[in-house]
């Protein structure tokens, strides 16, 4: 049996709640969390106790010498600021794959000496509680890193997945192409989470994000001295921070013209070199590359290697825009509204059908990206119930530009057509109600505003159902 996420954090809460004293730090000290009777004891507010360094409020707390050694504290004694003695356990945060420490919680296990005594031969079961707190924050980090799922029913999105589990587990080199918005980096997750790699580092990083100049640096590293301004110890690069995982080269058609020379000689020979430093360095990793542009046509330009073009596209998936699979807009309305109820704590139950005919007629020119900011608002803007056509009167002067002529996508599908008779009702539908909310819904100011007068106004309320 599985508990939905939110139902797991939400018992996972009342749990630490529930613990004497407990307290959360990141791998700084500063405070993540303290229950209500540790803040009760300073006599102290949340928003005075988060973010503050673990010494600010308890200044003979352990905590920070837990994260400068690495070595935990259990069945510690330590005396509170109100003189009372506790035992106390603090516990090590740590990211599974790397190791890396992530912060402490601490917790009392006792909070009466005089209880002590009486429970020493209970020392077995303290260490299964122990290890239960262990347990519960893997499941909050396997909450927080849990796959992005791909939302689709079209065939072309299903080709693409079908193609992803053939090739995922390969070292091949892959390129992803498709417009803005289309979702190419959470293709890139797809592969990454179904290669045998999963549980190794997915380094991500924007070619046309980082100035010319500091991009070799930032792929490569570099060593001790290798300029002005570089650190005495040298840097790491994004390849060898993802030797053994994978990485994603975003707008791989960005990358310097100078540097693709030396990319296609690490996909060649799988290894590099820092910058102004002569050691080789061997490399395990999965080279994803995504891009919006035609890099054929960058290449008759003369702006990308053609030969670094054949290399990075062993295996090509082609994002298609939303425009060309309607079908999807439906589920993935659905999967938002589900996405932002549990975000935003909101009670969205249902997108109606003729929002779903009416987005059918959009070309959606930001695709996924932008249909998912537009419920995002609608729902935010609603807070509960069904999304209607009157939640998206935001966005009805671009919905309505549409042509009204009947048409169909690249695949065949029939677009639904919207008459013109109908799109100037919404239309005017979508100025009164702007008006009265402009008014406060002063009926009286909303019909100078519209130019009518009030029985006029009174009239198309009727009409349109407007309360």
């Amino acid at each position: 049996m599985f508990i939905k996420n939110e139902k797991l954090i939400d018992v996972i809460l009342h749990a630490i709640e529930s613990m004497f004293f407990t307290i959360i730090t990141d791998e700084k000290g500063l405070i993540l969390f303290m229950s209500k009777n540790y803040m009760n004891l300073f006599n102290l507010t949340e928003q005075e106790i988060i973010g503050k360094h673990v010494l600010e409020i308890i200044p003979n707390s352990v905590i920070p010498k837990v994260l400068e050694t690495g070595n935990e504290t259990i069945g510690d004694i330590f005396e509170m600021i109100d003189g009372r003695k506790v035992v106390c356990n603090r516990i090590l945060i740590k990211d599974d794959a790397t190791q890396e420490t992530l912060g402490v919680i601490s917790s009392a296990t006792f909070n009466n000496m005089n209880e002590v005594e009486v429970l020493n031969k209970k020392i077995e079961q303290l260490e299964q509680i122990n290890l239960k707190y262990k347990k519960t924050i893997k499941k909050l980090q396997k909450i927080n890193t849990a796959p992005i799922r791909i939302i689709s029913a079209s065939d072309e999105i299903r080709n693409i997945k079908d193609t992803i589990s053939k090739i995922a587990s390969t070292k091949a080199t892959v390129l992803i192409t498709g417009e803005t918005g289309t979702g190419k980096e959470i293709f890139a997750n797809h592969i990454h989470l179904n290669s045998d790699r999963r549980d190794e580092k997915f380094v991500k990083i924007n070619c046309s994000a980082i100035p010319k100049d500091l991009i070799e640096s930032e792929l490569f590293g570099y060593g001790p001295g290798a300029f002005s301004g570089a650190l005495k110890e040298g840097k790491i690069g994004k390849f060898e921070l993802a030797n053994k995982g994978s990485i994603l080269l975003d707008e791989i058609g960005e990358m310097p013209y100078n540097l693709q020379s030396k990319l296609l000689r690490v996909i060649q020979e799988r290894e590099i070199v820092r910058l102004g430093d002569n050691k080789t360095i061997d490399l395990d990793v999965r080279i994803i590359c995504s891009t919006n542009k035609k890099l054929t046509d960058l290449i008759k330009k003369g702006e990308f290697r053609e030969d670094l073009y054949y290399r990075i596209n062993v295996v090509e998936l082609e994002i298609p825009p939303l425009r060309k699979r309607i079908v999807d807009i439906s589920p993935l309305c659905h999967f938002f509204i589900e996405k932002f109820n549990i975000s935003y704590g909101l009670g969205i139950h249902g997108i109606d059908e003729q929002v779903i005919t009416r987005f059918h007629n959009y070309s959606w020119p930001g695709n996924v990206r932008e249909l998912e900011n537009v419920i995002e608002r609608a729902c935010l803007l609603k807070g509960s119930g069904y999304l209607s056509l009157e939640d998206f009167t935001f966005y009805n002067h671009k919905l309505l530009n549409e042509s009204d002529d009947v048409s169909n996508t690249s695949d065949g599908h029939s677009v639904n057509k919207i008459s013109l008779s109908s799109a100037k009702e919404d239309a005017e539908k979508s100025a009164i109600i702007a008006a009265l909310e402009a008014t406060s819904w002063n009926k009286t100011k909303a019909a100078l505003k519209l130019g009518i007068d009030r029985s006029n106004l009174y009239t198309k309320l009727k009409k349109y159902d407007i309360s």
